[in-house]
């Protein structure tokens, strides 16, 4: 066999092992896509059964009758409309402010040198080791006394004090911004608050739009927070008015799937529309300066 024979030979080897190596990574992607998705399936299939399918045994995986209706007597239950407007307000504030607070400070811990900084970063990083249900207490027993319990502020005004994990995530991300640029725009008189608005702001989509995204989510699905401080039936949000269809005898589960399904929509929506921003703003590779 001639020496090109040979060659030619060995790279049509390495070429079939590549594919092969391809299609069993493609095959264990798959699986595991549907390992991950069964459960939104499920929830999906149970969603247009009736009850008598969904508490027959063995269960059907595949629905013997696909009753779209399901979503239509869902959203009349209750006022779901009204319960949507409240989420959509208290989501939108909580962005707003959680974008706004964490990156003005983020901006102070990475490009502002004062005394005492690393030490402020190293005591708000350690906020991150308090768990919710030791400050739950205490927070109940100021937003009481400030006469905030029945109305949105409880779950709104934090948000715009900043925190801990967000403001590391902007942070990491602003390091990687060179000074040089904050220098130039000392020179050309701009203050401080100018310099984070009109340059380090639309330099940092990526982090911004991960943290509007945590954001989003937290806050679109929080059900803990109107629990504790809601009152009032008109101001339930979404995961408040989903415990309408769970009663003490008995659960409806078909309506309670359809409303959970809805209520999850605009989750993915979003993370498939900034996906690429959420993936950008996760890697917090910093650089050195700061």
């Amino acid at each position: 066999m001639s020496v090109s024979a040979q060659k030619t030979s060995h790279f049509q080897s390495v070429k079939v092992k590549k594919k092969i190596n391809q299609t069993i990574v493609t095959i264990i992607l798959l699986l595991g896509s549907v390992l991950i998705l069964s459960p939104v399936w499920w929830m999906f299939a149970t969603s247009v059964k009736d009850m008598g399918e969904i508490m027959q045994y063995p269960p059907t995986f595949i629905p013997n009758e696909w009753n779209w209706s399901n979503y239509i007597e869902t959203w009349k239950a209750a006022p779901f409309t009204r319960y949507l407007f409240n989420t959509f307000l208290i989501t939108i504030f909580v962005v707003l402010g959680n974008v706004l607070s964490n990156s003005f400070i983020a901006y102070g811990f990475a490009k502002i040198r004062f005394k005492g900084r690393n030490f402020l970063f190293a005591v708000v990083l350690a906020t991150m080791m308090i768990p919710g249900f030791v400050t739950m207490i205490p927070h109940y027993v100021i937003f009481s006394k400030l006469g905030w319990l029945n109305t949105y502020l409880p779950l709104i005004v934090p948000a715009f004090f900043g925190s801990a994990f967000n403001i590391f995530l902007i942070r990491q991300f602003f390091l990687t911004i060179p000074n040089e640029l904050i220098e130039a725009a000392k020179i050309d008189g701009a203050s401080h608050f100018r310099i984070w608005y009109t340059i380090m702001l639309p330099l940092a989509k990526p982090a911004i739009a991960t943290v509007a995204i945590f954001s989003f989510n937290g806050a679109w699905n929080d059900f803990l927070g109107p629990l504790l401080y809601v009152n009032d039936e008109s101001l339930y949000t979404l995961q408040i008015g989903l415990q309408v269809f769970k009663g003490q005898l008995a659960t409806q589960w078909n309506y309670l799937m359809a409303g959970s399904l809805l209520v999850l929509l605009p989750v993915i929506v979003l993370f498939f529309i900034f996906q690429r921003y959420f993936i950008e703003g996760m890697n917090l590779t910093a650089g050195s300066k700061g």
